[in-house]
């Protein structure tokens, strides 16, 4: 074998001559299959790198778009947030101005309730309250049988100006001129509505609940036939001068049991007014109606089945 390889260079200055041992050519050959392990390394290296970074890239672009997709979130999440904070403050607000205006209600219906009970309790007892007083007031005589009254004769002893001697005046009487309207002061159904031989002239009479009766007197027409039903407000007719009469008004009455009593407190009667009946008229048993009208607003579809008074054709 050789040991030595003579490689010569020519160009146009000459020619010169090289060496090449067989170890330096091992050398040299172990140099260029380096050289072209690491070039096919590097490649190897860059591709892999190359689809690494590829599949970063889809990485990133996938976490880019989950971050875009989150933030819209978080923002519309901030949105409503915004949204029920606002809700949130009317509705304080909305139960502070509850909580003052309940306070107010609680004072004209004359409750006093703890400091430490509940809003919603405070309200379920200020409406029962309200209903059995709003019950009361429309279903038994409260307030005048005419728009604008003025009383010119009460309840009580007097020289009856027919007669000319003294009588019990069992009612009220009200200045009204002819034509004047004359309104129900209660829920009820009309007992009588035309002439009467008793001395009223053209009478209506309503039965009323719990044992109540209404009678409006010396009418000049009536607006209502027997066995209407009437709700408070509605028009039963118009004043006159019929009947046992010196000039013309409204003769009214308001009877318990077929016992005559004061009108006054019953005209007077209202929510303003609300304790005016009670303390002023002691023949009624008051405390035994509350409980009786308590049961009713507490089941109210019960209310005409069971306290609806009998028909009656009990005269004047």
């Amino acid at each position: 074998m050789r040991e030595h390889y003579g490689i010569t260079i020519t160009s146009y200055s000459g020619a010169r001559h090289y060496t090449v041992t067989q170890l330096m050519r091992r050398f040299m050959a172990g140099i260029a299959i380096f050289i072209a392990t690491c070039f096919l390394g590097g490649f190897l290296a860059i591709y892999f790198l190359s689809y690494q970074l590829n599949s970063l890239n889809g990485e990133v672009l996938e976490l880019q778009e989950y971050q875009a997709l989150v933030k819209e979130k978080n923002e519309s999440l901030l949105r409503q947030q915004k949204l029920l904070q606002a809700t949130v403050e009317e509705k304080v607000a909305a139960l502070s101005v509850m909580s003052d205006e309940l306070g107010t209600i609680e004072t004209m219906i004359g409750l006093s309730p703890e400091p430490e009970t509940a809003l919603y309790q405070r309200l379920d007892t200020a409406s029962q309250t309200a209903s059995e007083k709003r019950f009361m007031l429309s279903t038994i005589p409260s307030g005048y049988p005419l728009a604008e009254a003025y009383v010119t004769s009460r309840f009580g002893m007097r020289n009856h100006p027919v007669l000319g001697r003294m009588a019990l005046h069992g009612g009220a009487d009200l200045r009204a001129s002819i034509g004047t309207p004359v309104y129900a002061t209660a829920d009820g159904v009309v007992e009588w509505a035309g002439m009467n031989d008793s001395g009223f002239g053209r009478l209506v009479k309503l039965d009323h609940n719990f044992g109540f009766t209404t009678l409006y007197g010396h009418l000049n027409k009536t607006a209502v036939s027997i066995g209407d039903y009437v709700r408070q407000g509605d028009l039963l007719g118009y004043s006159g001068n019929t009947g046992m009469s010196s000039a013309p008004h409204l003769h009214y009455e308001v009877r318990h049991l077929h016992r005559r009593l004061a009108p006054g407190p019953f005209m007077e009667w209202s929510w303003e007014n609300y304790d005016v009946l009670f303390t002023r008229e002691g023949k009624i048993k008051w405390d035994s109606l509350a409980k009786t009208l308590r049961k009713q607003t507490v089941a109210p579809e019960r209310r005409w089945s069971q306290l609806a008074p009998p028909l009656s054709a009990t005269s004047s």
